[in-house]
């Protein structure tokens, strides 16, 4: 399968705000990873998707009230039962936030089951993304 970007966005609101009036991390992390979510429940069922690891979440630059902020996600590695979605966060053409999150192919029950995909990546980033979501830390 070749890698497919998803996009979605939010306005940041005064709701959205940590103390010093910047985008709270913990608002951040849930649109994260809902993004990436939303890249790995694309490729199977919704209800077979589960969140296992944020691998990280690099801020580059705050992010204030008022901004359109825009998550792009992709998913650019399959193992046997999981998908590793890669995620850029943006503000106009500003990368404020990057990182991985890995997801498992679950059962109903929530058993861990494989899901008998695959990532052929085509360009060099491409290329770059699944090697080192293929070298991230399982644990």
């Amino acid at each position: 399968m070749s890698l497919i970007s998803y996009k979605t966005y939010h306005l940041v609101k005064s709701e959205d705000l940590n103390h010093h009036g910047t985008l709270y991390a913990g608002r951040t992390a849930e649109w994260f990873v809902e993004s990436g979510f939303v890249a790995a429940a694309s490729l199977t069922k919704p209800e077979n998707v589960v969140c296992l690891k944020i691998h990280g979440m690099l801020f580059s630059k705050p992010v204030h009230k008022g901004d359109l902020i825009s998550f792009e996600s992709q998913v650019v590695y399959a193992g046997k039962a999981s998908l590793i979605s890669y995620i850029t966060t943006k503000v106009k053409e500003d990368t404020v936030v990057e990182g991985f999150i890995t997801f498992i192919h679950v059962d109903l029950e929530g058993r861990t089951i494989p899901h008998g995909m695959t990532v052929t990546p085509t360009t060099d980033e491409e290329k770059a993304l699944f090697e080192k979501a293929k070298n991230l830390p399982r644990s």
